[in-house]
């Protein structure tokens, strides 16, 4: 796997940079100024952070994460959001962002590490299982 290098997006402007990234899986952040906003809500609630891969100056894929404990599962690393760019899948960015993540979870001593994905991506899915991940739940939900 190549060796690419992670940031950790920290300023304003990094977070506003990933927003190209985040709307392919989040179409409904309609802008950077509304990425920021919610980027910097979940962070001061939740300790989210969101790291990425650039290429040639501009991030090619992201992720977004926290770490939490749960009753069920004690402390986990919990992936919000991992996409990369249509035209950089494939190409390892994504697992490189696994990897790192996974990393972070074992030195926080996390004893899980875990996500949600979407029912209809199938191709997500099939990467998840070749990090080692399992389907252990359904998750339900309803609009309120």
């Amino acid at each position: 796997m190549p060796d690419f290098t992670i940031k950790l997006a920290e300023t304003d402007a990094d977070i506003r940079r990933c927003h190209a990234v985040m709307k392919e899986l989040r179409p409904h952040i309609a802008t950077a100024d509304d990425m920021l906003a919610r980027a910097r809500r979940i962070q001061t609630e939740a300790g989210w952070r969101l790291i990425y891969i650039e290429d040639k100056g501009a991030p090619v894929a992201a992720a977004g994460f926290r770490v939490l404990e749960l009753l069920y599962s004690g402390r986990t690393l919990y992936v919000d959001d991992l996409i990369a760019l249509e035209s950089y899948r494939g190409t390892g960015v994504a697992e490189a962002l696994m990897r790192h993540m996974e990393d972070i979870a074992r030195a926080e001593g996390c004893e899980t590490f875990s996500l949600d994905s979407g029912t209809h991506r199938l191709p997500a899915h099939r990467f998840y299982h070749r990090m080692k991940m399992g389907i252990t739940a359904f998750h339900f939900a309803k609009t309120l």
